[in-house]
Order: structure tokens, then C-alpha cells, then sequence
């Protein structure tokens, strides 16, 4: 027992909780990194246990963590910190809104968008639907240091899913003569669409204002209009790739099409929305790990006036800024 506290006490000597725990440098680093905080399990957990979790870390970050405590309760609790609280304000994120229930949320709606593709108002119902939770997701994972005024989110969720509305449903249309497996490629091409116009919409604070950059110790430099476009970029390449492989027309096939559940049709809706909750699980973590999430830029690509402030302060000596790109 003496030993075992002795090296519980020795490991937390120096022991930096906001230290990443894999190299966020290397795509694997960011893929377990990922797969950590996006565990669908941590969103049945209570709120209570979650403060609990909040006030460890906290109190890790103070210096004065309570005795006994090992490493691995400290990496824990960051597990579920990370997974619930936003990064910039510290805040509890809504349950829908974290990327810990994309994979639960996004598979039922997935699911009943893939199985209710044929008529108008299935595809009008289930696009606004999923329209109104990415919007709460995008609102929830953006840089907050740049705030939004509620008539903006009501502009931002009208136009994303107005976009993704007449994107599938002009298809649809458009494709009721076309064999049955381009018409299943609908629905990702609407959510394609909308993810376009859905992230940048509920995020035009950042793109208007720009987003705080800091240098590589954390240190203000100023708001940036460039990094916060690159920063945006990025969620929305990852947001289509998270949702292609569940919305392929391959997986779509599978179901309709191969095995014994061809003639079962009643089977046909659950087993979508499993077989997209599987293409998740996995794709959630791989999509999210696709660029950093601390996000750099060369001072270089700045925006004039930002550069030179920063090369009137600091001269050579600062190369890159960096910033959180939200997800």
C-alpha cells in the first residue's frame, strides 16, 4: 500500500492536466484523443458527476489536488471535462449539442433520412429535423469568444435549413426518374449543401470580427478574419466526411438489397439506423481528428494591419498564431 502511494504521489509531481495526453501533431495522437472525448457513454452521465469531474480538474489546474487522487481518475475526469464543458468558456455545452450524442443523435436521424427518402414531405420533415440539430450542434461548438446575438442564430438556422430543404428536395424531384441509387444519394447531397452554408451561417460572427489569435504560449495578439475562414473550412470538410460513409449508397444497399432482409421490409428502418451508428462510432472521432484542433497560421497569411501589429511588437520572433477552430 505504501508503495502503491508512493508512486501515485510521485506521478502527479509536475503532472499537467491541460497537457494533451496523445500528440495532437500526428493524426493518431488526435484519433485516440477523439475517440476519448466523443465516448457516447459520457452523455448518460448526470450533470452532478460531471461538475465533480469539473471541480478535479479545477482544482488539478490550482495546485491543490485532493489527496490520494491517482492519474488515471485525473485523466477521467479531463475525459468527461472535455466531452461536456466548451474549451473557450468553461460552461456546460447542452446534452444535443456535444460531440459526445453525435453518434446517437446523428444515427436516428441518419437512419429515418435514408429510410424516408421517396416523397416530398418525408424528405422535407427529416431534412429540417437534422437541419435544426446540426444548427444546435455548430452553435454549440463554436470559437464563443466570438458571441452571436440571438436574430443572428434565427438568420444563420432559417438560411441552413431553407438550403438544405430546396437542395433535397429539387433533387428529389429531379431524380424521380433516375434508377433507385441516385435517388439515394439525396440526402448527403442536401446535408453536403447545407453543412456548406449551416457552419459558416451560425458562425458569421467569426468570419465578420474574426476569431483571437494567440501566439504559442497563449498570449493574446489580436483578431483575425483569415484564420477564423480557415478555421470554419476545416469543421465543414470534417462534417461531410463524418457523414459520407453512413449516408453512401452503399450502406443503403446493403440493407435494401443483400441478405435475408430484402423481402423483411420492417427491418429495413432499424437495421439503417444501426448500420449508420456503426459507421459513426468510428467516424466521428476520425473526421474531428482530420486537422488540429488548435488550429495555427503563419503570421505571414495574416491580414495586413494584424501582421504588422504583431511584427511592430514582437518583430521575427513570432512565426505562427494559433486558435481553437471549433468543431
Amino acid at each position: 500500500m505504501e508503495r502503491q502511494l508512493y508512486y501515485t504521489m510521485a506521478d502527479l509531481t509536475g503532472f499537467n492536466i491541460d497537457a494533451p495526453r496523445w500528440d495532437q501533431s500526428t493524426f493518431m495522437g488526435r484519433l485516440k484523443h477523439f475517440f476519448n472525448i466523443t465516448d457516447c457513454r459520457t452523455a448518460l452521465l448526470p450533470d452532478s458527476k460531471l461538475d465533480e469531474a469539473k471541480a478535479l480538474v479545477e482544482s488539478c489546474r490550482a495546485g491543490s489536488t485532493p489527496p490520494g487522487t491517482t492519474v488515471e481518475q485525473l485523466h477521467y475526469a479531463k475525459k468527461l471535462y472535455d466531452s461536456a464543458f466548451h474549451p473557450d468558456t468553461g460552461d456546460r455545452m447542452n446534452l444535443i449539442g456535444r460531440m459526445s450524442f453525435q453518434v446517437p443523435g446523428g444515427m436516428a436521424i441518419t437512419g429515418f433520412m435514408l429510410q424516408f427518402y421517396r416523397t416530398v414531405p418525408a424528405v422535407v420533415f427529416w431534412q429540417w429535423v437534422n437541419q435544426s440539430f446540426n444548427a444546435l450542434v455548430n452553435y454549440t461548438n463554436r470559437n464563443a469568444a466570438s458571441p452571436i446575438t440571438p436574430k443572428q442564430i434565427g438568420v444563420a438556422y432559417a438560411t441552413a435549413t431553407s438550403t438544405a430543404l430546396a437542395t433535397a428536395v429539387g433533387l428529389n424531384l429531379y431524380t424521380k426518374k433516375a434508377p433507385p441509387l441516385v435517388a439515394r444519394w439525396v440526402p448527403f447531397v442536401a446535408v453536403a449543401a447545407a453543412n456548406c452554408v449551416n457552419i459558416p451561417m451560425m458562425r458569421q460572427q467569426e468570419i465578420l470580427n474574426g476569431i483571437a489569435v494567440t501566439d504559442e504560449n497563449g498570449n493574446k495578439l489580436g483578431h483575425s478574419r483569415k484564420a477564423a475562414a480557415k478555421g470554419i473550412t476545416q469543421v465543414v470538410i470534417s462534417r461531410v466526411t463524418m457523414a459520407a460513409p453512413g449516408m453512401s449508397k452503399y450502406s443503403q444497399t446493403a440493407v435494401r438489397e443483400e441478405g435475408f432482409t430484402v423481402k423483411i421490409t420492417f427491418l429495413h428502418g432499424p437495421l439503417q439506423v444501426m448500420m449508420v451508428g456503426v459507421f459513426l462510432i468510428f467516424m466521428v472521432p476520425a473526421a474531428c481528428s482530420l486537422f488540429p484542433q488548435q488550429c495555427s497560421m503563419a503570421v505571414s497569411k495574416l491580414e495586413p494591419e494584424l501582421r504588422e501589429s504583431i511584427l511592430s511588437q514582437y518583430g521575427e520572433k513570432v512565426k505562427y498564431v494559433y486558435f481553437n477552430k471549433g468543431l
